[in-house]
This record gives structure tokens, C-alpha cells and sequence, in this order.
């Protein structure tokens, strides 16, 4: 299945774009992340330099808490062991019951049926977003009508991909900013997943926050690829390009397609 987005990202201004990602600095939003064993360290100094703070217990008896207490919750199930097993639904049900976002990464749903069977339940209870590629969805939702109905119900769909998809009831985008080298480290798409989770704690319209999270983690990227020499030196620049990343950096990079 591929979404048929008709895009329209006229809204999408590079000064949209800059004043959100100002709007976490200066809030600094707790997101808490429930990743993989692989991401939980890059992933968190990934929200630090975005200028979020992150928390990261899996402890089933006091994920609730983290969570509620919380901006914004990412679940990524990349590790999907006993104990994020057992504590994804308490933080889901905590965060949502709390009024916080909850975005839904649901890693390599096409390679394990009970992880997808599992995605499919933490569906059901209409996240705000949904960050995945083609692969993923297409396995969590054989036909268009079954992610139309969770579009139907305010999930955002964050698509990522050569071109990144943004689908939701309102406003669509098409955004193609990246770098190759974001496919040679660990870890980038999963951190990537919890800036938007950063911008969706402070923007309401959970489309915008998706097209803006996913524009200044995708150009940071690129300026860090510039810098870099190679995928050992490309993490730190890409830490220190998401602290620096200025308007006149946005302006000049940004790629709606």
C-alpha cells in the first residue's frame, strides 16, 4: 500500500519551521523514551542537543509515573524484550491519560508477527503520531481503508523515506531533505522519532510539529554530513549541528517536494 498524499506545504515556511524548534529550546520539554537497547544512548543526547530533556525507565512499576509527568512520550519498539513488553501499555495508557502526546514508532513490524500484532494494540488506542516507513506500514495495514480509519481518529502518520509523507486530517506534507550517511549510524531513525515526539509537546497541530521535526532533524543531518568524514565522525556533528541549527540554516536548506 503506498499513501496517495496530495501535499500541500505552503505553510511550511522556514521561519514556521525555526520559531518550533525555538519554541523546545526555550520550554525544554521532557520526553520520555521508551526505546531500543541500541538507541537509548544516542537517543538521549540527541533530545539534550535538540534542547528537550529526556527520561528513559523501562521499570514497569514506575514507567506510569515517568510518563504521566512527561511533554511527550516515544514508544520504539526495536527491543520489544519482557520488560518494554509490560511497560508500554502502562506508559501509553498513563501518558494519554495525562493529556500528552504519544508518538508510536513501530520498528520492524514486517519482520516479526507478534511484534506487529502488538503495534496493532498500541494502535487501537489512537496515538498522535505514528513515525514508520513504506515497509512497516504496509504490514500494519494491508489495505487504505484500515489507515484511513486511524487518520480518521487524529493520527498523524509521519512516513519516512526518500521523501518523508506526512498524512493527517488537515494538513499534508512532502518534505525531502536527509542525507545518506543518517542510513550508516545506528540509531538515527529511532532518535529521530523522539524529536518529534520534542516538537509535538509544544505544537499542537501534530502534523506541523511532525514536518517541523523531521525538517530540522533531516538538515541537521545534512550540515553534519558536510562536516563529517565519514559515519565515526558524523554523530558528533550531528549533535552539534541540532545545537547550532539557526533560521539562515533553515532557509537555506529546506525542501518541501
Amino acid at each position: 500500500m503506498t499513501l496517495s498524499l496530495v501535499a500541500s506545504t505552503r505553510d511550511l515556511s522556514p521561519e514556521t519551521v525555526h520559531a518550533v524548534l525555538e519554541r523546545v529550546r526555550q520550554t525544554t520539554p521532557r520526553v520520555h523514551a521508551i526505546t531500543n537497547a541500541v538507541a537509548q544512548n544516542f537517543t538521549a543526547n540527541v533530545l539534550l542537543a535538540l534542547g528537550a530533556v529526556p527520561s528513559m525507565t523501562l521499570a514497569p512499576e514506575e514507567v506510569a509515573g515517568f510518563a504521566a509527568g512527561s511533554d511527550a512520550l516515544l514508544v520504539n519498539l526495536g527491543t520489544l524484550d519482557e520488560t518494554r513488553r509490560s511497560a508500554i501499555p502502562l506508559a501509553v495508557a498513563a501518558a494519554q491519560k495525562a493529556g500528552r502526546p504519544v508518538c508510536i514508532d513501530p520498528v520492524f513490524v514486517e519482520r516479526s508477527t507478534l511484534r506487529c500484532e502488538f503495534a496493532r494494540d498500541l494502535l487501537a488506542a489512537q496515538p498522535d503520531l505514528v513515525r514508520l516507513n513504506l515497509a512497516e506500514l504496509e504490514a500494519l495495514f494491508p489495505d487504505r481503508e484500515q489507515a484511513d480509519a486511524l487518520i480518521a481518529t487524529g493520527t498523524v502518520f509521519a512516513v519516512t523515506g526518500a521523501e518523508d509523507k506526512i498524512e493527517s486530517q488537515g494538513e499534508d506534507y512532502c518534505l525531502s531533505n536527509g542525507h545518506k550517511l543518517m542510513g550508516r549510524v545506528t540509531a538515527t531513525g529511532c532518535a529521530g522519532g523522539a524529536v518529534l515526539a520534542a516538537f509535538a509537546a509544544v505544537e499542537a497541530d501534530k502534523a506541523l510539529a511532525a514536518a517541523c521535526g523531521l525538517s530540522v532533524f533531516n538538515i541537521a543531518g545534512e550540515i553534519a554530513a558536510e562536516r563529517s568524514g565519514g559515519p565515526g565522525s558524523f554523530v558528533p556533528e550531528l549533535l552539534d549541528a541540532l545545537y547550532g541549527l539557526s533560521l539562515r540554516d533553515i532557509e537555506i536548506r529546506l525542501k518541501t517536494a
